[in-house]
């Protein structure tokens, strides 16, 4: 794999407590952030928090929370043990085996993967697009400015093609620009047109790319396509809401109508032969 990022969000440097003499105020955010993401799923735990790289007694409560919800030893504190418990949605993402008998299907099972995992962005210090699933898709970048969609795409594709002892770069650049990618398309002659596509959804293969325009070579969102159904396709996207927003907080099974928008599709073909 050529995104890796991810493995540096699975690990703390030492135990953290409160008063801890070797707390590191960036291992406490993940273990916040952590808590904080725990909590969207699980409501009822009590593990919301704040993220401020403090371990006090508001964290610590919440660590206590965690352990008890999971049947762990209450101790309050965090050790790489307990941090692994935390993790583990992210760990199964980037690591669980995936099942296909070919790129295609390898793509799709690593997006449905990493779906059924949660991932969903933070604000910290008052910036959206933060936290660790953002950093890992986008190879420890965040904040308001990092759109993660593209970040998402390729790294579903760069896990899948690993699988095959495949490179993704063979196919696009490492980028997080949907634009790079649209450009990359038009060059290799892979994009197909929102038109062609009207007319002919045959051109449209579940584990290809699509691009929404904004302007002719201007694209705002990605995402894979899973699925084509008459005048819809099935999609996983990152950095999208309910509304489909092009900024949204999380990745998400989404249906588009491609025959009411400007969507374009680079066909990851070149990659599977």
């Amino acid at each position: 794999m050529q995104k890796t990022s991810y493995q540096k969000e699975l690990l703390i440097k030492a135990t953290q407590q409160r008063k801890g003499l070797n707390n590191n105020k960036k291992d406490i955010e993940k273990i916040q952030s952590w808590l904080n993401l725990f909590a969207i799923q699980n409501p009822n735990a009590g593990t919301a928090t704040g993220i401020d790289g403090d371990f006090g007694p508001a964290t610590e409560k919440a660590v206590l929370n965690f352990q008890k919800f999971n049947g762990l030893s209450q101790t309050g504190t965090v050790d790489q043990k307990v941090f692994d418990a935390l993790t583990a949605p992210l760990k199964k993402a980037f690591e669980d085996p995936v099942p296909g008998n070919n790129l295609r299907e390898l793509i799709l099972s690593t997006a449905k993967n990493h779906l059924k995992n949660h991932p969903f962005e933070l604000v910290i210090n008052n910036q959206s697009n933060t936290g660790p699933w953002v950093r890992s898709y986008m190879d420890g970048h965040e904040g308001s400015d990092w759109f993660w969609c593209m970040g998402f795409v390729q790294a579903i594709i760069d896990q899948a093609a690993a699988v095959q002892g495949k490179n993704f770069k063979t196919l696009m650049p490492l980028t997080y620009s949907c634009d790079t990618v649209g450009v990359t398309g038009i060059q290799k002659k892979i994009l197909t047109r929102y038109q062609a596509a009207r007319t002919n959804p045959a051109l449209i293969k579940p584990g290809d790319v699509f691009l929404i325009q904004k302007t002719t070579n201007d694209w705002f969102h990605t995402g894979i396509v899973t699925a084509v159904n008459g005048d819809l396709i099935e999609t996983i996207e990152g950095n999208t809401n309910s509304d489909g927003s092009h900024n949204g907080n999380a990745v998400m099974n989404r249906i588009r109508n491609y025959k009411q928008s400007k969507i374009d599709f680079f066909s990851i073909e070149s990659l599977v032969a």
